[in-house]
């Protein structure tokens, strides 16, 4: 299938798919490519991220408060300003843009960056919870905006498709976070730019690998080096690395090279 801009939305996400599935469900809101709960142990972490009641206070208590906290605030930036770095760092300036956010949640990120893809743009916000993405399809009324239910660690798209990737909050929470990178990498197009807001270590508080370690393998939170995220991005090739520290997390971007 080639895409066309004037298509409606969902034959534009389907064109983007390495593979189309004979019959797309859809009867959510969202296009579900991952069908019945397959038998997985899901960590605390990713539990908490599945029931119910996260997504009707994650936008307005769960992640002002607590992603606040851990950026300093108030000396750090606030969520709206968060979200202006994001549309920078990502190039978005209103042109045309087709643009991937990998765990997109309840679809905050996700609005935030249609804002600088421009009208003909697509954004597609990619997360494997259900009550997650009932939250967002029911929040989101921008015909732009596209759901997916998928695994971010094996995104369901072809090679060099997006103009930018961002992954904002998540990282921390996968089980294999250098997979996702590694395929956040592959999805991207050459020149394109990548964007990862997830958690950091800060260097003058010690904490003991061993406690870190027991923090990942109990709740499966993983707290990332100071440059544990930019070396990995480096070893894939990406240039012009960005990252911006704050107290608990840290703001970190890159160019993959044409």
């Amino acid at each position: 299938m080639t895409m066309v801009r004037n298509s409606p939305p969902i034959d534009r996400v389907l064109a983007l798919l390495r593979d189309e599935p004979a019959n797309p469900d859809t009867t959510r809101g969202y296009l579900d490519l991952l069908g019945p709960e397959a038998d997985r142990s899901p960590s605390l972490a990713q539990s908490v991220m599945e029931t119910t009641f996260l997504p009707k206070i994650y936008e307005r208590i769960w992640r002002p408060i607590g992603f606040n906290v851990a950026k300093g605030w108030p000396l750090g930036p606030d969520t709206a300003t968060e979200h202006a770095m994001a549309r920078d760092w990502l190039f978005l300036s209103g042109d045309p843009a087709t643009v991937l956010d990998v765990a997109c949640g309840p679809g905050n990120v996700t609005r935030a960056l249609a804002k600088g893809v421009g009208e003909e743009g697509l954004l597609i916000g990619l997360d494997a919870s259900h009550p997650m993405l009932t939250r967002a399809a029911k929040d989101t009324t921008d015909p732009k905006i596209q759901y997916v239910r998928g695994d971010a660690t094996d995104l369901p798209f072809r090679d060099a498709t997006f103009d930018a990737v961002s992954c904002f909050g998540a990282l921390y929470l996968f089980n294999d976070p250098w997979a996702a990178i590694d395929d956040m990498t592959r999805v991207l197009k050459p020149g394109g730019h990548l964007t990862i807001l997830t958690s950091r270590h800060p260097a003058i508080i010690p904490t003991p690998g061993i406690a870190r370690s027991l923090l990942r393998r109990t709740t499966g939170f993983k707290i990332f080096g100071d440059k544990e995220v930019t070396n990995a991005l480096k070893d894939r090739g990406f240039q012009d690395l960005k990252q911006h520290r704050y107290p608990f997390m840290q703001l970190v971007g890159a160019r993959r090279p044409h």
